[in-house]
């Protein structure tokens, strides 16, 4: 390039007009660098406490961290509380064996105490497990006899789950069942555990065709709850990843509260087929999928909304997100704290309170979205081309534009604040994949999700786990309609 004072003026100004260009090219390219790595950095100020990430994401290559929680501190000390019974383990009035402890010589003079005659002092129950039992051998005989009136010879018949020579049991396929969908243990270490604690040898393979007849036993069940899902009042909706060999697959769970709660797995390929054909009010973490559900009302999960302000309060520093936070926090605690309801009152809280704490969701609404717009705006998206928002940004049209369903824990008090039931159903998987790795096969993994659904809606009802397992599945159909 020539010195500039050699150039004429054209030359200059075109020059002039080049360096402005490639200046502005390169503040474009600065602001696209700069809000990367604004972006990466938050992704390091993310966790468990502040995003959906799960907790074992949390490892310790990421440093020391101090234990949070959403909840706030309470007013009460941890431990029992004043007044509060306790439990402890109950001496029993059936006692299954009985030992002497009697003195053997005296503590005075040290004779013999052998022949004395005994007064009863005190005693003390000890509670154990029984001494591992070989397995129970039944044998069913078949006879035949002629009738004395016809001459006709008559056979006897076996019942129809005895269908072969030799065969195992209900009740240790009901073990089998619950040790590898209950408790994620492989069949390899599952057979161990059998030899270990019975005295049995069961192959791989055995124990594999055991888990596929139960799961077909108890596929009509998993329909009746699914289709008793449907019509409840409330739904949980959730969903988690999942693998089949080297393909993604995905979980999609549907569940119930209370008593007589109930809970529905399903596997799918594709993370947006969710629940068809379902009614009434159903709750999840915001999805888009969910949304596409016709007929029925959304609520929508504020542990979600809590983690996300508290991930803008302790990163971005913005500070509608902190009393968003606090006003969704206590009206969490003054839901929970709430009296019983007048007669006429169909909201959790009084119409007043609830007006009142509408008007200040909106104002801390709009403040946030003033604040998020006075701001300079990010570089267009290259990849997409649209203009891109801020997190922060992109959270407030989200609480504006579903705050019916965000509020509607205030104006149904069957709606609860959080969709942690769902979350607690689905997180089961986590912990199967931690233990057993992922499936081998599409029918395996369909297996798993059937007999999850009975374990567990018979853990939340209460049912005995064995009885349950070993038990005809239509009784046990009939059973949840009844309920």
């Amino acid at each position: 390039m020539k010195p500039p004072h050699s150039l004429s003026v054209d030359s200059l100004l075109a020059l002039i007009g080049e360096l402005q260009a490639r200046n502005l090219m390169l503040e474009q390219q600065n602001a696209l660098l700069l809000a990367r790595v604004a972006d990466l950095e938050r992704r390091l100020g993310l966790d468990s406490s502040n995003s959906s990430k799960p907790p074992s994401s949390d490892g310790p290559g990421q440093g020391p961290r101090r234990t949070r929680s959403l909840r706030e501190r309470g007013v009460r000390k941890p431990g029992g509380q004043p007044g509060h019974p306790g439990k402890h383990l109950k001496r029993s009035d059936q006692v299954d064996h009985t030992i002497i402890h009697r003195p053997a010589t005296c503590r005075g003079c040290q004779a013999a105490l052998g022949e004395e005659p005994l007064d009863f002092v005190d005693s003390r129950q000890v509670f154990d497990l029984p001494a591992p039992r070989p397995l129970i051998v039944t044998e069913h005989q078949r006879y035949r006899c002629t009738c004395s009136g016809c001459g006709a010879v008559t056979t006897g018949t076996f019942p129809t789950e005895v269908k072969a020579p030799a065969q195992y049991g209900a009740r240790l396929s009901a073990v089998v069942t619950y040790l590898s969908a209950g408790q994620f243990l492989p069949e390899d270490r599952l057979g161990q555990v059998l030899t270990d604690l019975f005295g049995v040898t069961v192959s791989a393979g055995t124990i594999g065709q055991m888990i596929a007849r139960a799961a077909s036993r108890t596929r009509d069940f998993a329909a009746a709850v699914c289709e008793e899902i449907r019509g409840a009042p409330v739904k949980h909706l959730d969903e988690t990843g999942f693998w089949v060999g080297a393909t993604p697959q995905w979980l999609h769970v549907a569940g119930t509260a209370g008593i007589n709660g109930l809970v529905h797995y399903r596997v799918s390929q594709r993370r947006g087929e969710v629940l068809t054909q379902a009614a009434h009010i159903v709750m999840h973490d915001h999805w888009t999928s969910y949304f596409q559900m016709p007929g029925v009302t959304h609520a929508l999960c504020n542990a979600h909304h809590l983690r996300e302000l508290t991930a803008l309060v302790d990163i971005d520093g913005e500070a509608w997100a902190r009393r968003m936070r606090t006003l969704l926090r206590d009206l969490c605690h003054e839901v929970n704290l709430a009296p019983e309801r007048p007669a006429g009152q169909t909201g959790a809280l009084p119409p007043a309170k609830i007006r009142t704490a509408e008007r200040k969701y909106d104002r801390i609404i709009r403040a946030g979205i003033a604040w998020h717009e006075a701001l300079p705006a990010l570089p267009r998206d290259v990849k997409r081309g649209r203009i891109r928002r801020r997190t922060g940004h992109n959270l407030l049209l989200r609480l504006k534009l579903h705050k019916e369903a965000v509020l509607l824990f205030l104006r149904n008090p069957a709606v609860p604040f959080t969709n942690n039931e769902a979350e607690r159903d689905a997180r089961m998987m986590k912990l199967r994949q931690k233990i057993s790795g992922g499936f081998r096969t599409s029918q395996g993994a369909d297996n798993f999700a059937t007999l999850r659904t009975l374990i567990g809606t018979a853990r939340k009802r209460g049912w005995n786990m064995l009885e349950t397992l070993s038990a005809c599945p239509t009784q046990l159909t009939h059973k949840i309609r009844l309920a």
